[in-house]
């Protein structure tokens, strides 16, 4: 059994399914861990969304990260989070599910995005979407910085960590900077995964789909196939 950790999806249904399928070959008896931002600036997120249900009907272990995209859906009546959401990715969410507010939205697909947990502890990781504040007594303690929260490494307290290690997504790094990070895990305890997915400004370097296997500390790539 292998256990696997997959962030910002945002939307890239296709490159998702090849990623799991072809790529890592997820198995029934794997776990698969996601770290949030299935939705938006890609084609189809309703797409991942059902790609995630499928899993889940057929069978294997999908444990599912709230991201900060799904935290800016379910603001959407709130201006400033609206606003937000319109400028990164939120009129693509809504094509998607053919729909034109987010009020018409299948209740499925809504009560997926507020049931999403926060974070994950398995094992000797910590999952998380984009980060610990380890400037609080409890860095667990603010779930707008668990969603939110950037350049926050520098203040990582080991003590506190103890035996663990930080896995998060979140803040998009090159694919040199991923891999650079996971030899340097031991030493900084912190991996960040997310690959830009969408972003196709610098091909190779970002726009790939990341898989980490926490159990045998392994990347996997995938280009982005959503996205011409």
């Amino acid at each position: 059994m292998r256990k696997f950790a997959i962030s910002d999806i945002h939307g890239n249904n296709k490159t998702f399914r090849t990623l799991l399928f072809d790529i890592i070959k997820l198995k029934e008896e794997d776990e698969l861990y996601l770290l949030g931002d299935y939705i938006d600036r890609g084609p189809d997120s309703k797409g991942v969304i059902d790609t995630i249900f499928e899993l889940q009907e057929n069978g294997y272990s999908v444990f599912c990260l709230k991201g900060n995209h799904e935290d800016l859906l379910l603001k959407h009546n709130i201006p400033k989070f609206n606003d937000i959401w319109m400028k990164n990715g939120g009129p693509q969410t809504l094509r998607s599910f053919k729909v034109q507010r987010v009020e018409h939205i299948s209740k499925k697909y809504m009560d997926f995005f507020n049931e999403l947990e926060y974070y994950f502890v398995v094992d000797e990781y910590i999952l998380v979407h984009a980060g610990l504040n380890f400037l609080m007594p409890d860095p667990f303690m603010s779930k707008y910085d668990l969603l939110w929260i950037r350049h926050w490494h520098h203040n990582i307290n080991k003590k506190y960590l103890g035996e663990k290690y930080i896995i998060h997504g979140h803040t998009p790094n090159k694919k040199n900077q991923i891999e650079k990070a996971l030899a340097n895990f031991d030493e900084t305890r912190w991996l960040d995964i997310d690959n830009g997915s969408f972003n196709q400004l610098l091909p190779g370097e970002l726009g790939n789909l990341c898989a980490f296997d926490m159990t045998n500390r392994k990347l996997y790539f995938q280009k982005n196939i959503d996205i011409e």
